[in-house]
């Protein structure tokens, strides 16, 4: 394997290899969003499970059941978009090295390069839509007729 000497092709290749360090650094800040929600999901479902196992056997929860299954569901999505994530950063880690050393060496990986860079992108596109229907699902929860009630009544 032949690896470039000259200072010109290194630092193309370290141009080149750079830009989808960009990707990388959205895929960081998605990460730490979706798991900032899967943390605050699982308090939420902490806090209806110990409302449950609180409550007599005879007196029957079913909001607290519905909203659990609720959070199951966002619970899901939201695993679901980690490990896109989490894979979409391999996959453009992987890219960054194929095109570093298709520049600086002999090896052709431009196609391999390429073929990892959109497989990357489709992963972050589809972890979006993970996103968007996990936000669906926790904004269709929520009840504003309280909130609106709560105004008129101080109206």
């Amino acid at each position: 394997m032949f690896f470039a000497t000259d200072l010109d092709t290194v630092t193309n290749g370290i141009r080149l290899a750079v830009a989808p360090v960009f990707l990388l650094t959205a895929v960081a800040a998605m990460i730490g969003s979706v798991a900032g929600r899967l943390a605050r999901i699982i308090d939420r479902a902490r806090v209806l499970e110990t409302r449950i196992d609180a409550t007599p056997d005879e007196n029957p929860m079913a909001a607290e059941f519905a909203e659990l299954g609720y959070l199951r569901m966002r619970g899901r999505l939201v695993n679901v978009c980690i490990a896109l994530l989490t894979f979409c950063g391999i996959l453009i880690g992987l890219t960054i090295v194929a095109l570093f050393l298709g520049e600086t060496t002999e090896i052709q990986s431009f196609r391999v390069a390429t073929v990892l860079f959109l497989t990357g992108v489709t992963c972050f596109l589809l972890a979006l839509m993970c996103f968007l229907a996990e936000t669906l699902i926790a904004t269709r929860v929520l009840e504003f007729r309280r909130a609106s009630h709560a105004t008129k009544a101080k109206q």
